[in-house]
């Protein structure tokens, strides 16, 4: 089990600081250890309080740690004092320990100072030369380098001057620039922009924190420094986008998005066969397109083709019945993916699809049985749509949400030139679309 020390303030809140840190660590595999150097009264609104813990006792805890214990990496955090920063600095080196992430915090993201301007210097002289990684955002690298960074060409100039100042490699969140969401990474040799997709979201408290100790966990891990910067910033880009509606001000991020949409992998394909199997047993056969259908099922906070599951081959009809080429694999069908992924968007608990036969007496027969049902036109379809492969469906199933306003059981459409007739069967997950789809035969 490899041991990752976080060294920070306490975050009565949870979205921030030592528990944020505490998390991340236990979901990449870490065992997390603590010492805390502050408490804070915190919540979503902001920092009501701030009670420094004194620095022997702060020795204290380390001490008991690391003579016991032990660590694989360190990540520091508010460390508020010069005093702080230098114990801590002392004990890393009395210790040995090689892989440190400092996160320069310095104000909280309600704007309370968490570390005082006395210690700025403390930090650049004690702590930073001792860093295997320095992870400070654009605000924390203007104030370390005394540059105004507000562009990429400044979070270059910015990323080279604190690797100046000591630290092995040096990443610059460029999370508040405009545009894509890009970080600066420079090793002394090599410079490298790790981009990622722009999240407008709102419960962003604790992204910082969760990302050093994301890196920090990784490296203890095995991982290369590239490697370890990346697959940080995938896991703290998934619990940005999926942060947590919790209180009245900035919620926190949701670290736990990223380890459930991978621990559901089996599950997905197992519940897809256990559907498919029942539909198989169901003499729906009638029920299958000219192009044949498939049955889709997605991972909890799915984002693309890779994370939604279906059958190779398709599903197409054997007489009476229905037969498939093989089991379900992730990344199988572009068609009944689009679908599952504009339907997660307006609910993800809806993450299940499957295409079948359109006729006007089975649309009938769903109203009368008091299903929902949507519909699109594809001649209404715009050129721009028409113009990029595999939009169709995206807009077409996106148009029907939009203007219902809830998730409906089943979207057909007329067809168009070229395009066969179809409804979309939509549930939570594989059986309840199968069941629906019996009702229909």
């Amino acid at each position: 089990m490899i041991r990752v020390l976080t060294i920070a303030g306490s975050d009565s809140g949870g979205g921030a600081g030592i528990q944020a840190d505490l998390k991340a660590i236990t979901l990449l595999g870490g065992f997390g250890m603590s010492v805390i150097t502050a408490l804070t009264a915190q919540n979503t609104v902001g920092v009501q309080g701030i009670h420094e813990v004194p620095v022997r006792f702060i020795e204290k805890q380390i001490d008991s740690v690391l003579s016991d214990i032990g660590a694989d990496a360190i990540k520091t955090g508010m460390l508020l004092t010069p005093e702080i920063i230098e114990v801590v600095a002392k004990k890393i080196k009395q210790y040995g320990v090689e892989i440190v992430v400092v996160d320069p915090v310095m104000v909280s993201k309600s704007g309370a100072p968490l570390l005082r301007k006395d210690a700025r210097k403390a930090l650049i002289k004690h702590l930073i030369p001792l860093a295997q990684v320095v992870t400070p955002n654009l605000f924390e690298a203007s104030i370390l380098t005394g540059i105004e960074v507000n562009s990429l060409d400044r979070m270059r100039e910015a990323t080279m001057e604190i690797w100046s100042m000591g630290a092995k490699n040096v990443v610059v969140k460029g999370g508040h620039l405009p545009g894509k969401a890009i970080d600066s990474l420079y090793d002394g040799e090599n410079y490298a922009e790790i981009e990622g997709p722009r999240i407008k979201v709102k419960n962003t408290h604790g992204t910082g924190c969760t990302f050093a100790s994301a890196i920090a966990t990784l490296l203890a891990r095995g991982e290369s420094i590239p490697n370890a910067v990346r697959r940080a910033k995938d896991f703290i880009s998934m619990a940005i986008r999926f942060g947590l509606e919790l209180g009245q001000g900035t919620g926190p991020t949701n670290p736990s998005a990223y380890v459930m949409k991978e621990m559901e992998r089996y599950h997905v394909v197992q519940e897809l066969k256990r559907a498919v199997g029942v539909l198989k047993e169901g003499k729906v056969g009638h029920l299958i397109p000219e192009v044949s259908s498939n049955l889709g099922y997605g991972l909890p906070f799915a984002l693309g083709n890779e994370d939604v599951a279906a059958f190779p081959g398709r599903i197409v009809r054997l007489k009476d019945s229905v037969v498939t080429a093989s089991d379900p694999e992730f990344g199988a069908s572009r068609h009944i993916t689009n679908i599952i992924l504009t339907v997660v968007k307006s609910n993800p608990a809806y993450r299940s699809a499957m295409n079948i036969r359109y006729s006007e007496e089975m649309i009938a027969q769903l109203e009368r049985n008091e299903f929902l049902v949507g519909h699109f036109d594809r001649k209404s379809e715009p050129k721009r749509v028409k113009e990029r492969e595999g939009s169709s469906l995206e807009w077409g199933v996106g148009e029907v949400l939009r203007r219902m306003r809830r998730i409906p059981d089943f979207i057909y459409d007329k067809g168009d030139v070229g395009k066969e007739p179809m409804i979309r069967v939509l549930g939570r997950n594989p059986m309840e679309v199968v069941q629906k789809v019996l009702k229909v035969g």
